[in-house]
This record gives structure tokens, C-alpha cells and sequence, in this order.
């Protein structure tokens, strides 16, 4: 490779490393609320896509938007964000709902979360994690 070349490579890799840089300091980053993977700036958790979901779940958040009728006599009580991995709110603010899990005789451990601002959140551990349900027109 002649000097020229070397020179020419070597500015457009340090070309490309400003603007991967200055397009991270200004937050240009894919939509986190179109796909899986983005983090919400709110409560630091990974987004899930709609999509995503298992079916069971995608059926629960159909069953909230209608305002039920919820098979479980507990769906819709109040969540009490005891393990704290929530943004803070003052009691009451959470819900909680059963996701369905095939084979279980019980509720099982999957539960979507809502806030009364409209957000959702998934687990599918019984609240040792959560991801924020990304708002994306539509829960099919």
C-alpha cells in the first residue's frame, strides 16, 4: 500500500470514529421503541418489541386494553415494586396481571406490569427482572 493510500485509510477510520462517537454523545441511536434491545431512559431496562412477546403475553396486554375479563382473581392488583428494579412511584401507582404459561397449574412466574402513565413491563422470572414494553402501536 503506497503512503498515500495509508493516509487516506487512516482519515476515514478516524472520520468514522468521531461520528460513531459524536452520534453516541448526541444520542442518535436506532428508535429503542421500534425493536427489542433499546434501553428505556426512564428506568435503565431493555425495551421488548410487542412482537416479541410470547403469544400468552401478547394475549394478557389484549385483555388490559379491553379492561378484561381477567382469568385470575389476583390480575390487577397492585404491584408493589418491593425488589425496587421499577422506577419509583408511590404505592398504588403499579398493577400487575398473569401471563398464561403452558403447563403450569398455577399463575406461574409471568407477569406484565403496568404504571398508570401507560407503561408496561414484562417478567418472565417473577420479578427478578423486567424488560419496558415497548409502545408500538399495538399488542398483535
Amino acid at each position: 500500500m503506497s503512503s498515500k493510500t495509508t493516509r487516506i485509510v487512516a482519515v476515514v477510520v478516524i472520520a468514522m470514529l468521531v461520528l460513531t462517537l459524536a452520534a453516541s454523545l448526541l444520542g442518535c441511536a436506532p428508535d429503542k421503541q421500534s425493536a427489542s434491545g433499546g434501553v428505556d431512559p426512564e428506568s435503565g431496562l431493555q425495551y421488548v418489541a410487542v412482537a416479541d412477546l410470547p403469544k400468552e403475553a401478547r394475549d394478557t396486554l389484549e385483555l388490559i386494553d379491553q379492561g378484561g375479563p381477567y382469568p385470575y382473581s389476583r390480575d390487577g392488583v397492585v404491584f408493589g415494586n418491593f425488589e425496587k428494579l421499577l422506577p419509583k412511584h408511590d404505592r398504588g401507582y403499579y398493577h400487575e396481571y398473569t401471563v398464561k404459561t403452558p403447563g403450569e397449574k398455577d399463575r406461574g412466574a409471568r407477569r406484565i406490569v403496568t404504571g398508570n402513565d401507560g407503561e408496561r413491563y414484562y417478567t418472565e422470572d417473577h420479578y427478578k427482572s423486567f424488560r419496558r414494553i415497548a409502545e408500538d402501536g399495538g399488542t398483535s
